[in-house]
Protein backbone atom coordinates (compact mmCIF):
# COMPACT_ATOMS: atom_id res chain seq x y z
CA UNK A 1 0.00 0.00 0.00
CA UNK A 2 2.82 2.41 0.95
CA UNK A 3 4.61 1.85 -2.30
CA UNK A 4 1.70 2.13 -4.32
CA UNK A 5 0.28 5.75 -2.86
CA UNK A 6 4.22 6.87 -3.05
CA UNK A 7 4.35 5.92 -6.87
CA UNK A 8 1.28 7.42 -7.37
CA UNK A 9 2.88 10.74 -5.60
CA UNK A 10 6.00 10.33 -7.74
CA UNK A 11 3.93 10.30 -10.65
CA UNK A 12 1.90 12.90 -10.09
CA UNK A 13 5.10 15.21 -8.68
CA UNK A 14 6.49 14.07 -12.73
CA UNK A 15 3.24 15.14 -14.13
CA UNK A 16 3.79 18.70 -12.61
CA UNK A 17 7.14 19.04 -13.96
CA UNK A 18 6.50 17.80 -17.36
CA UNK A 19 4.53 21.10 -18.12
CA UNK A 20 1.59 20.88 -16.25
CA UNK A 21 0.85 23.64 -14.07
CA UNK A 22 -1.83 22.02 -12.15
CA UNK A 23 -1.65 19.21 -9.95
CA UNK A 24 -3.05 15.57 -11.19
CA UNK A 25 -6.63 15.40 -10.17
CA UNK A 26 -8.17 12.14 -8.20
CA UNK A 27 -9.36 10.03 -10.62
CA UNK A 28 -12.97 9.05 -10.33
CA UNK A 29 -13.18 4.99 -9.33
CA UNK A 30 -15.71 4.91 -11.85
CA UNK A 31 -13.28 5.48 -14.90
CA UNK A 32 -10.11 3.80 -15.00
CA UNK A 33 -7.60 2.39 -12.12
CA UNK A 34 -5.87 4.74 -10.74
CA UNK A 35 -2.22 3.98 -12.30
CA UNK A 36 -4.11 4.07 -16.15
CA UNK A 37 -5.24 7.81 -14.89
CA UNK A 38 -2.10 9.32 -14.16
CA UNK A 39 -0.35 7.23 -16.88
CA UNK A 40 -2.66 9.18 -19.52
CA UNK A 41 -2.45 12.53 -17.35
CA UNK A 42 1.24 12.05 -17.95
CA UNK A 43 1.47 11.70 -21.26
CA UNK A 44 -1.25 14.24 -22.14
CA UNK A 45 1.54 16.90 -19.76
CA UNK A 46 4.48 15.51 -21.48
CA UNK A 47 2.27 16.17 -25.18
CA UNK A 48 1.02 19.72 -24.00
CA UNK A 49 4.45 20.32 -22.63
CA UNK A 50 6.20 19.98 -26.10
CA UNK A 51 2.58 21.83 -27.74
CA UNK A 52 3.66 24.72 -25.62
CA UNK A 53 7.01 25.07 -26.81
CA UNK A 54 6.60 24.59 -29.97
CA UNK A 55 8.63 21.20 -29.22
CA UNK A 56 7.93 19.42 -32.56
CA UNK A 57 10.51 16.55 -32.21
CA UNK A 58 8.24 15.56 -28.83
CA UNK A 59 5.09 16.34 -29.91
CA UNK A 60 5.66 14.28 -32.96
CA UNK A 61 6.32 11.15 -30.93
CA UNK A 62 2.63 11.20 -29.29
CA UNK A 63 1.03 10.77 -32.68
CA UNK A 64 0.35 7.52 -34.70
CA UNK A 65 0.76 7.87 -38.43
CA UNK A 66 -2.68 7.41 -39.42
CA UNK A 67 -4.13 10.06 -37.10
CA UNK A 68 -7.34 11.24 -37.63
CA UNK A 69 -8.33 14.59 -35.98
CA UNK A 70 -11.86 15.54 -36.14
CA UNK A 71 -12.44 19.40 -35.39
CA UNK A 72 -15.88 20.32 -34.78
CA UNK A 73 -15.12 23.79 -37.17
CA UNK A 74 -12.44 22.86 -39.31
CA UNK A 75 -13.66 19.46 -39.84
CA UNK A 76 -11.54 15.74 -40.38
CA UNK A 77 -7.76 15.71 -41.06
CA UNK A 78 -6.26 12.85 -41.62
CA UNK A 79 -2.74 11.76 -41.42
CA UNK A 80 0.44 12.93 -38.77
CA UNK A 81 1.91 15.00 -42.10
CA UNK A 82 -0.74 17.23 -41.94
CA UNK A 83 -0.58 17.71 -38.03
CA UNK A 84 2.27 18.70 -37.95
CA UNK A 85 2.21 20.91 -41.15
CA UNK A 86 -0.54 22.50 -39.23
CA UNK A 87 1.48 22.58 -36.07
CA UNK A 88 5.22 23.84 -37.50
CA UNK A 89 2.80 26.74 -39.16
CA UNK A 90 1.35 28.07 -35.99
CA UNK A 91 5.04 27.88 -34.52
CA UNK A 92 6.11 30.29 -37.23
CA UNK A 93 3.23 32.65 -36.43
CA UNK A 94 5.14 34.36 -34.19
CA UNK A 95 1.50 33.96 -31.98
CA UNK A 96 2.94 31.67 -28.96
CA UNK A 97 -0.42 29.59 -28.21
CA UNK A 98 -0.70 27.92 -25.01
CA UNK A 99 -2.86 24.59 -23.67
CA UNK A 100 -3.97 24.15 -19.58
CA UNK A 101 -5.93 21.35 -18.95
CA UNK A 102 -9.06 22.39 -17.00
CA UNK A 103 -8.63 21.31 -13.27
CA UNK A 104 -11.53 18.79 -12.42
CA UNK A 105 -12.34 18.24 -16.50
CA UNK A 106 -10.16 14.60 -17.09
CA UNK A 107 -11.69 11.59 -17.42
CA UNK A 108 -9.84 8.38 -18.31
CA UNK A 109 -11.43 5.34 -19.94
CA UNK A 110 -9.80 1.74 -20.51
CA UNK A 111 -10.40 0.37 -24.12
CA UNK A 112 -9.54 -3.54 -23.85
CA UNK A 113 -6.82 -4.69 -26.07
CA UNK A 114 -5.89 -1.11 -27.21
CA UNK A 115 -5.38 1.74 -25.23
CA UNK A 116 -7.42 4.63 -23.20
CA UNK A 117 -10.33 6.70 -24.00
CA UNK A 118 -9.31 10.74 -22.62
CA UNK A 119 -12.29 13.00 -21.87
CA UNK A 120 -11.78 16.55 -21.08
CA UNK A 121 -11.32 20.17 -20.96
CA UNK A 122 -8.81 22.78 -22.21
CA UNK A 123 -8.17 26.09 -22.07
CA UNK A 124 -5.86 28.02 -24.65
CA UNK A 125 -4.14 31.18 -24.50
CA UNK A 126 -2.41 33.80 -27.10
CA UNK A 127 0.49 35.57 -27.09
CA UNK A 128 0.76 38.15 -30.09
CA UNK A 129 4.44 39.71 -30.44
CA UNK A 130 4.60 42.52 -27.85
CA UNK A 131 1.41 42.07 -26.16
CA UNK A 132 0.58 40.38 -22.78
CA UNK A 133 -1.33 36.48 -22.83
CA UNK A 134 -4.88 36.46 -23.31
CA UNK A 135 -7.16 33.32 -22.70
CA UNK A 136 -8.37 32.78 -26.32
CA UNK A 137 -10.85 30.06 -25.33
CA UNK A 138 -12.54 26.77 -23.58
CA UNK A 139 -12.90 23.79 -25.69
CA UNK A 140 -13.73 19.68 -25.12
CA UNK A 141 -11.84 17.47 -26.43
CA UNK A 142 -11.52 13.12 -26.52
CA UNK A 143 -7.93 11.65 -27.08
CA UNK A 144 -8.37 7.89 -28.38
CA UNK A 145 -5.07 6.72 -27.33
CA UNK A 146 -3.56 3.49 -28.25
CA UNK A 147 -0.41 1.73 -26.50
CA UNK A 148 1.86 -0.25 -28.69
CA UNK A 149 5.52 -1.54 -27.40
CA UNK A 150 4.66 -0.07 -23.95
CA UNK A 151 4.73 4.16 -25.64
CA UNK A 152 1.40 5.78 -25.80
CA UNK A 153 0.23 7.43 -28.75
CA UNK A 154 -2.74 9.30 -29.85
CA UNK A 155 -4.42 7.73 -33.07
CA UNK A 156 -7.91 9.86 -33.25
CA UNK A 157 -8.34 13.45 -31.31
CA UNK A 158 -11.98 14.93 -31.43
CA UNK A 159 -11.92 18.84 -31.06
CA UNK A 160 -15.51 20.13 -30.37
CA UNK A 161 -17.33 23.16 -28.36
CA UNK A 162 -15.59 25.88 -30.32
CA UNK A 163 -18.71 27.27 -31.20
CA UNK A 164 -20.83 26.71 -27.97
CA UNK A 165 -18.72 27.01 -25.21
CA UNK A 166 -17.60 30.68 -23.32
CA UNK A 167 -14.66 32.27 -25.38
CA UNK A 168 -12.62 34.74 -23.05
Amino acid sequence: MINKSFGYLILAIFSVSAGSAQPADKPNSNYAKPELYYEIFRVDSTLFNAFNNCDSDTYRKFFTDDLEFYHDLGGLSVGIKIEMQEFSEMCARGTHIRRELVKGSLEVYPIKNYGAIEIGVHRFFHTNKGQQEKPSGTYKFIDIWQKKDGRWKISRVISYGHGNMKNE
